[in-house]
């Protein structure tokens, strides 16, 4: 059994695919059992996902994603806020949240500010963080470090990886675990792959970020959860392990970092 543990089932792009129903179905032909469906903005997406994640007895978060902080700071969300909106027994994390400084859709200020609100819901309710970090792997620690002051109740995961070691071993640090995506199959990933080969087996996520970032041999094409496979045989591949062992180890993952996903499996 394999779970994408990160995918954006409300994209308007999956519909090029065809119906969610279909999406759905050829995901669990390919033994993805499980997804876990993303929050970027709350006041757009929340109710739709919410949907889904009963629909398909799935799971889903709650989060802004560091392009739309400036635009969901209007709606003034608190941290009190997001902790009321996972009381839903489905929104099982927190997030994506994080920092961009490559695209810079909305200002750094404003992007801290939405990141110290999110990490600090996280440790409110003991739910995972979902962090998105491009170009700001220092900022991200900091913060994190900053909000945490060493509280347990901080856990999390860095989504579709792509940073170096140094950033990997930061997030282990802070007993993160770390996800890799279809770009870890890209041809010019090689650094990547490296990393991959480093991480301890049992801190590993494996994501589509569909619908973005096929795995190789489907780059450029619309991505969805049953692809998650391909990433995943790669990777274990990397890990010398055999792909059933892999996919029942991170599924196993999932659930240690997922806990609230236990109850509603």
């Amino acid at each position: 059994m394999w779970i994408d543990s990160h995918c954006h089932l409300n994209h308007k792009n999956l519909s090029k695919l065809g119906e969610l129903d279909e999406i759905i179905a050829t995901a669990r032909e390919a033994k993805v059992d499980k997804m876990l469906t993303i929050c970027c903005e709350i006041h757009r997406e929340y109710e739709a996902l919410k949907q889904i994640a009963e629909k398909y007895d799935i799971w889903a978060t709650v989060g802004t994603h560091p392009h739309d902080a400036a635009h969901e700071a209007e709606m003034e969300y608190t941290t009190e806020d997001i902790v009321n909106f996972t009381k839903h027994p489905r929104i099982v994390g927190i997030g994506e949240t994080g920092l961009d400084y490559f695209y810079k859709h909305s200002p750094k200020e404003e992007q801290h500010e939405n990141f110290r609100k999110h990490i600090r819901a996280a440790i409110e309710t003991e739910l995972p963080l979902i962090i998105h970090t491009r170009d700001s792997d220092e900022d991200i620690i900091r913060l994190l470090k900053e909000e945490g002051q060493g509280d347990k109740r901080l856990k999390g995961v860095l989504h579709c990886f792509s940073g170096g070691l140094d950033l990997a071993q930061a997030g282990l640090d802070l007993d993160f675990y770390i996800s890799f995506s279809g770009i870890v199959t890209f041809e010019k990933a090689g650094e990547l792959r490296d990393v991959a080969r480093a991480m301890p087996i049992d801190k590993i996520l494996v994501e589509t970020d569909s619908p973005y970032l096929a795995p190789v041999p489907l780059r450029g094409k619309v991505n969805q959860p049953a692809n998650v496979v391909r990433t995943g045989e790669l990777v274990a591949q990397l890990k010398q392990m055999p792909v059933a062992d892999f996919a029942k180890q991170t599924s196993d993952n999932f659930y240690e970092l997922f806990s609230k996903a236990k109850s509603v499996a």
